[in-house]
C-alpha cells in the first residue's frame, strides 16, 4: 500500500500526552503547529501565513522518549506517514468514530478530491440530530527531533533494561 510520507518543522503546540496500551504498549501524542512564512516584497521582510495543526503519535520507545524530551513551543522535526481522517462525534451515543473520506474505498487510499463532508441530513436519518464532523491530518511518527537551527539539544543515550533473572540465594525476604 502506498502511504505518504513527510518531514514536518513545527512547534509542540500541547505537551505529549503519555500512556500504555493494555498490551504494555507506550504509545505519546501531541499537536504541531506549523506556520507557514513568506517573503513579503513590500515590507521586505518575512511574514506569517496561515497554520497548518497535526496530530503527531508515537510508540514503543519513541513515545517513551518523546514524552520525556518534547515540551511545549519548543521547535521540532516530525518523520512519518500522513493520515487524513474524517472524524465524527456522535452526540446522543457520546463517541468519537472515523468516517471513510470521500473517495476512499474500503482498504485503499485516497483516490483524489477534497474531503467534503455530506450534505445536512445526508447520513444522519434526517431530524434535528446532526453529529459534529471534522477532519484531522496525523501523522504517525517514526522519528521526532528539536529543530537545531533554531537552538541547541543536548542527546542522552537511554539504555535499554535487560531484566533480571531471578536467582535463589537462600535468603528469605521480609
Amino acid at each position: 500500500m502506498n502511504e505518504s510520507w513527510v518531514t514536518v518543522v513545527g512547534n509542540a503546540a500541547t505537551r505529549p500526552d503519555f500512556w500504555e496500551t493494555a498490551a504494555g504498549v507506550a504509545v505519546a501524542r501531541f499537536r504541531l503547529a506549523v506556520t507557514v512564512r513568506r517573503w513579503d516584497r513590500g515590507r521586505d521582510a518575512w511574514a506569517d501565513a496561515y497554520t497548518s495543526f497535526y496530530t503527531v503519535w508515537t510508540w514503543r520507545s519513541l513515545a517513551a522518549n518523546v514524552a520525556g524530551s518534547v515540551s511545549l513551543g519548543e521547535p521540532l522535526v516530525v518523520h512519518g506517514t500522513l493520515r487524513v481522517r474524517e472524524r465524527e462525534w456522535d452526540r446522543e451515543r457520546e463517541r468519537e468514530r472515523d468516517r471513510p473520506l470521500q473517495g476512499e474505498g474500503g482498504g485503499g487510499g485516497r483516490e483524489g478530491g477534497a474531503a467534503v463532508p455530506p450534505a445536512p441530513g445526508g447520513d444522519s436519518g434526517g431530524g434535528a440530530h446532526q453529529p459534529r464532523r471534522w477532519v484531522t491530518a496525523e501523522i504517525d511518527a517514526v522519528a521526532v527531533g528539536h529543530d537545531l537551527t533554531r537552538g541547541t539539544s543536548a542527546f542522552r543515550r537511554v539504555s535499554q533494561a535487560k531484566p533480571l533473572l531471578n536467582t535463589p540465594t537462600g535468603a528469605t525476604s521480609p
